[in-house]
């Protein structure tokens, strides 16, 4: 029995409702620690509330790793996170205790509750006030995967969760709204502790994500420093913001939104104002659209190696993304601001509540025609964190040559090239020679690939063959090996690999008698009898796809346990590599 507190509500799965919970008992000792609760979803709809505190039937499951090689690892996701194990339980496994921890998670979780319930009484567009939703509280649970992927091809995905440029948004509006006060001692006084309130306010409805506590953090020193009268060192803020953000929470270190964030923002401050250097127009307007695309081109070039290490894509069209959507986001912004304000006291005036609808509108449907461009995105780009390291050098020292240029550091430039370059060599080197045979974990289908450098031939059943290039998890594996699929072929009873003779038994459960395997594959569930196959043939080991009937599987395993023939079922214990 397990007593857990609900923080947070996640996005749900299409089977589990899902929350972030901490720990309090496990089996009447007390405990503490971050999980990640999944209910099962049942005609019922329960429906718990953040300070729930609920006595749990179920055990503490660790998370699994990836069960397929260069899959993305989930559970090191969590573990950053400071989440180590899972529970899953049915709703009648649980009891809901009358008493609820009403602390500072529960009273921002109602007040979201009342601005969203609120909204959505006024005939707000179920879309669009998902999207309001996450451009002013930071909450994507409800975007719909379309919207999101859109958003992604765009390159403007990083406008759905709230970051620096939400929380600019709101100093400069709170203090345009302060402006009518007195600039003298008591006065400015006042104005920053409305502003840091505010500041701190929105942080805390907003859930305060990394990307929203690094924000608040650094607009907060940027605000004390002009009530101090000090010209203020955005370089020391920065550094300022991201010792105090750490020390209270070190795992945001390996948050991605997070060294994201910090990365754009630091290329912002420093190459923005180099490369606006370059033209400097007279015109208000051009010099408006001049900003904003050296403004992107900056954030974009510092966050690039970055973001193909983790994502393997690039939006090309990434400017023409942010030219159009920044004023329109101006608006969203200063409208979204005010109709959540009037909405947490149960008002939304329709002049305020319907240009919001209609602005979120226009802007989904640009994000969406630029997405549809889809011969903009390059996608399954290979890069690993050698790449990503040179090209980081690469880049830096482009930046201080393009700055002051001398021979010393155009010297430094070539040898970053000549560095970068290595990378590349070294990683095709290690690529050429390596040779591997991989079955995959895929349900109810089977996949099998043969790596000779970064040649791979793939080995499946026709459902695979029909979808392989839109397959993640192959796509995965050619991305991570910086490989391409040579040749695609139909599952074979026989194959060879390094001297290794390879018997695959499929559902017709045909085979060649005269053939002594040294490795037997099982895959869409045979109808054989293993004891008497292993009368003629002695594997060194046994291998079960996630084809076969998990009932079949524990059969086949004790049968192996009798012969003291090792099993392995990629259900339980993942991929099989042979190299």
């Amino acid at each position: 029995m397990l007593s857990v507190t609900l923080r947070e509500k996640l996005k749900s799965s299409n089977s589990n409702d899902r929350y972030i919970a901490i720990v309090n008992h496990i089996d009447q000792l007390e405990s503490t620690g971050r999980v990640i609760l999944n209910v099962r979803k049942d005609s019922l709809q329960h429906v718990f509330e953040i300070g729930n505190i609920l006595q749990i039937k179920t055990t503490l499951q660790k998370n699994s790793p990836p069960n397929n090689p260069d899959q993305f690892d989930y559970s090191k996701y969590l573990e950053n996170k400071q989440i180590f194990a899972q529970l899953y339980a049915d709703t009648d496994e649980i009891r809901i205790n009358t008493e609820i921890e009403k602390n500072i998670w529960y009273y921002t979780s109602k007040l979201r509750s009342t601005i969203i319930r609120n909204l959505e009484k006024s005939d707000f567009h179920k879309t669009e006030l998902n999207v309001a939703i996450a451009l002013i509280l930071g909450q994507q649970q409800d975007i719909s995967p379309e919207i999101i992927r859109d958003y992604q091809y765009a390159g403007a995905v990083h406008i759905l969760s709230v970051s620096g440029l939400h929380i600019g948004f709101i100093l400069l509006f709170v203090t345009f709204i302060l402006k009518p006060l007195p600039n003298t001692k008591r006065g400015s006084l006042f104005k920053l502790i409305i502003i840091l309130s505010s500041l701190f306010l929105f942080g805390i409805i907003a859930g305060l994500a990394p990307s929203v506590v690094r924000s608040v953090t650094m607009f907060s020193f940027v605000a004390i420093g002009n009530h101090l009268r000090r010209s203020v060192n955005i370089y020391h803020t920065l550094l300022v913001s991201i010792l105090i953000i750490l020390l209270f929470e070190p795992s945001f270190l390996f948050d991605v939104g997070f060294q994201l964030s910090y990365i754009a923002l630091f290329f912002i401050i420093w190459l923005q104002p180099l490369l606006a250097s370059v033209w400097l127009p007279k015109n208000k307007i051009t010099k408006y659209i001049w900003d904003i695309l050296t403004v992107s081109f900056a954030a974009q070039i510092g966050t690039l190696p970055l973001s193909i290490y983790y994502f393997h894509q690039f939006p090309g069209l990434f400017f023409v993304t942010n030219l159009v959507i920044i004023p329109l986001l101006s608006i969203i912004m200063v409208l979204g601001v005010v109709v959540m304000v009037l909405a947490a006291f149960g008002y939304v005036p329709f002049v305020f509540a319907k240009p919001l609808e209609w602005s979120i509108y226009y802007l989904n449907k640009i994000i969406n025609s630029i997405a549809s461009l889809e011969q903009f995105i390059i996608h399954n780009i290979s890069f690993n964190y050698s790449l990503l390291i040179t090209s980081y050098l690469l880049i830096i020292a482009a930046v201080i040559w393009f700055k002051k240029p001398n021979f010393s550091k155009f010297i430094f430039l070539l040898i970053t090239i000549v560095i970068l370059q290595t990378s590349f060599l070294q990683n095709r080197y290690n690529i050429q020679n390596q040779q591997e045979w991989v079955v995959f974990n895929l349900k109810k289908n089977t996949l099998i690939t043969e790596r000779n450098g970064n040649d791979v031939s793939m080995y499946a059943n026709d459902s695979i063959l029909k979808i392989s290039r839109k397959n993640s998890t192959l796509n995965s594996y050619l991305v991570g090996n910086f490989s391409i699929l040579k040749t695609k072929k139909r599952l074979q009873n026989i194959a060879f690999f390094k001297g290794n003779k390879i018997m695959i038994i499929d559902s017709f459960g045909i085979y060649p008698k005269n053939i002594k395997p040294d490795i037997l594959m099982l895959t869409q569930s045979p109808k054989i009898n293993l004891e008497r196959l292993f009368q003629t043939v002695s594997p060194k080991i046994v291998v079960a796809d996630a084809s076969n009937y998990k009932t079949i599987q524990k059969l086949w395993k004790a049968t192996c346990a009798k012969q003291k023939i090792p099993f392995h079922a990629t259900g339980k214990k993942g991929f099989y590599k042979l190299n």
